[in-house]
């Protein structure tokens, strides 16, 4: 049970002296979560309220289902603005249809982040390279931070999920902006920003919440055109099946699989660098894709559009000593309250102070530091975040990542297909066979044998690199040659278009009267050699455990230990007791 339910790990364990952490931690977020989810509702092109809707049954889900003691689930800014642009990409008429529309995009995502983690999948997200994540996220905060100008300035100004667009439309708007809500919008970003530097216990965010509110009643700012928030409905929501069709589950799988993979790589990648400040590991991939999809699915029915983890009340929960997901269950419970008695508060909330909390919190997801890493080190990386960064400002947030994902599985192809190539000599006094280009003078080289190691697997991607490399290097070295050695410690397999071109290779080789050996080759490497028929054209006998080993053959035939004799007639059959000899 505790597999399927991993709250049981902590329950019979909890202390009462953990219970003040999770207190100060639930209340600490849920005065964080009740304005940010409003705000994020915005961005997705809801009502304030569906924020607080899906700030209720997805985080109690979480908290019984979730392996990550302190992850806060709920609304996030990147997955608010995923579902603006997928749903606005659609052609949907009325509020409510759209409304709709984000309801079934929840249980979509949930449907697919539950199977992938039942049929544990989560390898998939691996795909999503930190390039890519780091280039997409900083170019949707760009875009969500000036989508909220609409607020800021006080005037509509027309939606767009395209960053130059979204500048041209404001200046459009510019002429039409209201001093009011200005104001309002930079106080709001200057109080927040200013107390979050100078003490980050003090919740600036609350603050700027509670002055807004005030401000706009006290001085009638709603006679003078600021926007506000207005009526929210009052009472919990009601238990919904969401409006499934097949024409509307066509037209929301791609954004649904987007948000799917982006709210679970999200969510790992928060509770990760939480467990490394907390030295507790807790987190099992697989079950946080179930969490995740049942938080989703579950949510759904009441009126919850998409949620994962939130990196600034992940972060702040974490600070403020949460131990368990107790803590989110506290948070639940302020939401409840706040949605049973205080909604009528929000009423004059301005929608700029809503806009200054988008704005700060977004800020933080744009990653400056990493990129000049990368163009330092590896300019390769720099370029797929580049690509991935651009696209999504300019072309479209699917299809930034879209574009994204691919350019990374390219440059690992390209990777793959172009290996490292080294041609190994003996360092002089010693039994090590090193690259000869790093070390120079070190290295004693000879005429009559090449010695090479390929640092990647053998597979159709690569195997015309490698022929290509090898019979270069073997015309390079001249009619002296007598040998060549293949260093296989690297390669960890061998596919069949690799099997048929090494065979073919080793017996052209063999025509040029030139004589092949193999060293190096772990256990799998090896079945392979033996069961694809490549040790029908290599011979047994030039098999060898360590390079070492294959030059000292060249040199006397008649030097064969122990070990090397046993890989060289090893077969199917006696695989296991040769690995209890030889350590991999």
């Amino acid at each position: 049970m505790r597999r399927f339910l991993p709250f049981l790990e902590w329950v019979p364990h909890y202390k009462k002296s953990d219970f003040s952490k999770d207190l100060i931690a639930g209340l600490t977020v849920g005065i964080i979560l009740i304005p940010q989810g409003m705000a994020y509702a915005m961005i997705a092109g809801l009502p304030p309220v569906y924020g607080l809707y899906a700030s209720l049954l997805p985080l109690i889900m979480y908290a019984f289902l979730g392996t990550s003691r302190q992850l806060a689930v709920g609304p996030v800014a990147m997955d608010s603005l995923l579902v603006a642009a997928g749903l606005g990409a659609l052609a949907i008429t009325g509020v409510e249809n759209y409304i709709a529309m984000a309801i079934l995009l929840s249980f979509a995502v949930g449907a697919i982040q539950l199977t992938l983690g039942v049929f544990r999948m989560g390898f998939l997200v691996n795909f999503l390279s930190r390039p890519v994540i780091s280039g997409f996220t900083s170019a949707a905060a760009l875009i969500i931070i000036f989508s909220q100008l609409k607020h800021l300035l006080g005037t509509e100004i027309e939606k767009s999920s395209k960053f130059h667009q979204l500048i041209l439309n404001a200046f459009e708007k510019l002429a039409d902006t209201n001093i009011y809500d200005l104001a309002i919008g930079l106080v709001g970003i200057l109080l927040i920003v200013v107390l979050k530097r100078w003490n980050p216990r003090i919740p600036g965010i609350l603050l700027a919440v509670i002055l807004g509110i005030v401000g706009v009643y006290f001085l009638k700012l709603e006679s003078y055109g600021v926007q506000i928030v207005g009526n929210i409905p009052v009472g919990l929501p009601s238990f919904q099946t969401p409006e499934f069709s097949v024409q509307n589950l066509s037209d929301i799988w791609p954004i649904a699989l987007t948000l799917a993979l982006v709210g679970y790589l999200e969510a790992i990648s928060i509770g990760k660098a939480l467990e490394e400040k907390s030295n507790m590991e807790t987190i099992d991939a697989n079950q946080e894709l179930v969490a995740l999809g049942s938080s989703n699915m579950v949510g759904s029915f009441f009126q919850a559009y998409p949620v994962t983890a939130s990196f600034s009340r992940s972060a702040i929960n974490g600070e403020s000593g949460a131990k368990t997901t107790l803590s989110t269950l506290l948070s639940v419970g302020m939401v409840i309250i706040t949605l049973l008695f205080l909604t009528p508060l929000f009423y004059y909330l301005p929608n700029a102070i809503l806009a200054s909390i988008i704005m700060v919190s977004v800020f933080g997801l744009i990653n400056w530091s990493y990129p000049k890493i990368l163009w330092k080190h590896r300019k390769d990386e720099f370029v797929v975040l580049l690509v991935t960064f651009l696209a999504t400002l300019f072309i479209g947030i699917k299809e930034g990542i879209l574009i994204g994902v691919l350019f990374s599985l390219l440059l690992m192809v390209y990777r793959t297909s172009n290996p490292h190539f080294a041609v190994l000599g003996n360092i002089k006094n010693s039994d090590y066979y090193k690259n000869i280009n790093r070390f120079g003078d070190e290295v004693a080289m000879r005429e009559d044998l090449l010695i090479i190691r390929f640092d990647a697997q053998l597979y159709f991607g690569n195997s015309a690199y490698f022929k290509k490399q090898l019979f270069h290097h073997i015309e390079a070295k001249g009619p002296g040659l007598k040998g060549v050695i293949l260093n296989a410690e690297a390669i960890n397999y061998i596919d069949s278009t690799a099997t048929n071109m090494l065979t073919s290779v080793i017996e052209e080789i063999h025509q040029k009267n030139l004589q092949f050996y193999i060293a190096g080759a772990i256990g799998p490497t090896r079945d392979i050699i033996f069961r694809s028929g490549i040790i029908k054209a290599l011979h047994r006998e030039f098999l060898f455990v360590k390079t070492k080993e294959a030059v000292a053959y060249f040199d006397d035939p008649s030097s064969v230990s122990i070990i090397q004799g046993k890989v060289a007639h090893q077969n199917r059959m006696n695989v296991t007791n040769v690995t209890k000899v030889i350590k991999n």
